[in-house]
């Protein structure tokens, strides 16, 4: 495997160079069943070393044990890491299907007092709105979020899961310097208008689930086998019929694998990757793991180059899939465009 350090982009026209790989660390307290936490401290490590430097978690993952687990590791090295977090979210733990949605001004003074207190950090460098609220517009929103801006709490805004005219006009109040949002071979609905409004904002793109939640790694294909509190049990993707055909969509991911003597999760990560070129942006893709071995694999995808035969052969993947990426739709961009 190669150990050289990945390249890096930037985060918006002023935010921070980051790797051009992030790591999303949401799994290492939440969602996908139990985690070994020793391991999860080797995977932070072996991420800085190998030049991710884009760390994202959010308030909501494991009801802000996320944010303390991670802050041990940050405070260790507080000037080699670009600290992501979120509000807006909040799961019940005693109903985890249900999402309560909150973007008024006084919820996210609260949201980023509390964020930093758990993170132990003076400020935050990446601060996302993690869902839209829209009974409150995103003007006020974004207001608020800027105040944070000038009192130094928090450094470079972003938004999560916004439609192409919720960014234009958040934008307009404040610069946005990343949109996170679900992008991969199975997921390209924020094609339509997201990304080219963020691609003529200078808006980076922080792809999250580039594998699928595991399911373009050919690794989880179904819900068979997942811990009873696994995240996958309430994504339509992975049940039933729809997971059985998703599956067969990954012989052309084998396809080119093969030819590259690589694994498929590196493939559609490489794909994702190279729709920086694609679209003319930059993309920081934050695929999720708690494995060292799994975060060497990913990071050595950024050295993958697909040819345009490959490309082609990939190309009609997202649009046989079956299933929604979410059971309830409306707390995606998708759901509002």
């Amino acid at each position: 495997m190669n150990d050289s350090r990945i390249p890096t982009a930037r985060l918006g026209t002023a935010g921070p160079r980051v790797g051009v790989q992030g790591l999303g660390c949401m799994g290492m307290s939440f969602a996908y069943g139990p985690a070994d936490a020793d391991a999860s401290r080797a995977t932070l490590e072996r991420a800085l070393e190998l030049g991710v430097t884009l760390y994202d978690t959010a308030d909501a993952y494991g009801a802000g044990e996320n944010e303390r687990f991670l802050a041990p590791f940050f405070k260790a090295h507080r000037e080699d890491v670009v600290v992501a977090t979120k509000f807006a979210l909040s799961i019940p733990p005693d109903e985890p299907t249900r999402r309560i949605i909150r973007n008024d001004a006084p919820y996210i003074r609260e949201a980023v007092e509390a964020s930093l207190r758990r993170l132990d950090l003076d400020v935050i460098d990446l601060y996302y709105m993690h869902r839209r609220d829209v009974n409150v517009p995103i003007e006020e929103t974004v207001g608020a979020m800027a105040e944070l801006v000038r009192e130094g709490k928090v450094r470079h805004l972003g938004l999560s899961e916004v439609t192409a005219r919720e960014l234009r006009a958040a934008h307009a109040v404040h610069p946005i310097a990343a949109v996170q949002s679900e992008w991969s071979l199975f997921s390209r609905d924020i094609e339509a208008g997201v990304v080219p409004a963020a691609a003529e904002l200078g808006v980076a793109l922080v792809p999250y689930s580039p594998l699928g939640r595991g399911f373009l790694t050919g690794s989880v294909t179904s819900t068979d086998g997942l811990a009873d509190d696994d995240f996958r049990h309430q994504q339509p993707r992975f049940t039933g019929d729809n997971a059985a055909a998703n599956a067969a969509l990954l012989a052309p991911v084998r396809t080119v694998a093969e030819a590259h003597g690589a694994t498929l999760g590196q493939i559609a990560l490489a794909w994702v990757q190279q729709r920086a070129e694609v679209h003319g942006l930059p993309v920081i893709p934050i695929p999720g793991t708690r494995k060292p071995t799994r975060v060497a694999e990913n990071t050595a995808a950024t050295g993958i180059v697909l040819t345009d035969d490959e490309l082609s052969l990939l190309e009609p993947i997202a649009e046989k899939v079956a299933g929604d990426r979410y059971a309830d739709m409306t707390f995606a961009s998708a759901g509002r465009e």
